[in-house]
């Protein structure tokens, strides 16, 4: 399995008002917007300068009237995307979207044995750079039923490979993964109970969370959890965008320009099989954590990312 198999290599944002996203997006992690339309397909492109980073698309009708919302999906590329479709339905995996011609590749829309959702991409059309490293995104984090059988799952089909999370001074049950060629690109764990639904998160590197911790507020999204703390100095902040969507920073972090958030508890409900959710935010006293032990997180969600 060696060359792109397995990685990463495309995100798209799914929404119900792409003009409030362009402007969001710009805002908070400053991408322009670029119209990729073709005659049958509406389309636009997160870009940094003229590098494109991630796409942009309406929620297919089908889907709202399922009660679909607005999600990121990451994209990863695979050789052939019929023959990698089958084998994940031989894993155990599920088929939302066949394999189908699209305006940036042949793609399926699928999902591991838990229910967390992504897609598979072959002969992707733009390719982003790997050259941008700010506002790119820098860290892929699976929230899991269970977090061993998913890393099984996803080392059986793209051959991913565990790095010591522990050896890292991470935290227990934290499994940091890396693709065939040994670069770390992300974590997984067994999500806590408050977590309804096992799904893929996505971090986007900014140069400072605290500044744009400011800007997810000021433009109308919210944060719910963060800053939090990194072993190496930096810090991640968990968020939605005012349509919806979940995603998250990470990046420098300086005390003097953001104050702790109060966290909050995301809860929703899956829909459209598994391939979009519908979602609700708790907030409130009520919507706590309780404490745990200190080996274990303190963040409804998900743990603390160890030092990479």
């Amino acid at each position: 399995m060696d060359g792109p198999h397995g990685r990463f290599v495309w995100y798209e944002l799914l929404t119900t008002d792409r003009a409030a996203a362009r402007t969001f997006y710009a805002d908070v992690i400053g991408w322009d917007s670029r119209d990729a339309a073709t005659n049958d397909f509406s389309y636009s492109l997160f870009v940094a300068g003229e590098v494109p980073l991630c796409g942009l698309m309406e929620l297919p009708a089908e889907a709202l009237r399922r009660g679909a919302t607005p999600r990121w999906v990451g994209y990863l590329e695979v050789p052939d995307v019929d023959d990698m479709t089958e084998r994940l339905g031989r894993l155990g995996g599920s088929v939302y979207v066949p394999p189908t011609n699209s305006n940036i590749g042949r793609i399926a829309i699928v999902a591991d044995p838990q229910t967390a959702t992504f897609a598979l991409v072959e002969g992707l059309t733009p390719r982003s750079s790997t050259s941008v490293t700010v506002s790119c995104v820098g860290w892929h984090e699976l929230f899991a039923s269970d977090g061993q059988r998913a890393f099984a799952f996803y080392r059986e089909l793209f051959g991913w490979q565990s790095a010591s999370a522990e050896a890292d001074g991470g935290m227990e049950g934290y499994q940091l993964f890396s693709t065939t060629g040994g670069h770390t690109i992300g974590g997984m764990f067994t999500k806590q109970p408050q977590v309804p639904v096992p799904f893929w998160l996505y971090y986007f590197n900014v140069s400072d969370v605290g500044v744009a911790a400011k800007r997810v507020q000021a433009a109308g999204g919210r944060i719910m959890q963060g800053p939090i703390e990194m072993p190496d100095g930096s810090a991640i902040i968990r968020c939605i965008d005012p349509q919806g969507a979940m995603f998250a920073l990470q990046g420098a972090h300086h005390r003097h320009d953001a104050g702790e958030v109060p966290t909050n508890e995301l809860a929703w409900a899956v829909e459209w099989g598994g391939f979009a959710s519908r979602g609700r935010l708790i907030s409130g006293p009520q919507a706590q954590a309780k404490p745990e032990a200190k080996s274990q997180s303190r963040a409804p969600v998900g743990p603390k990312k160890p030092k990479r």
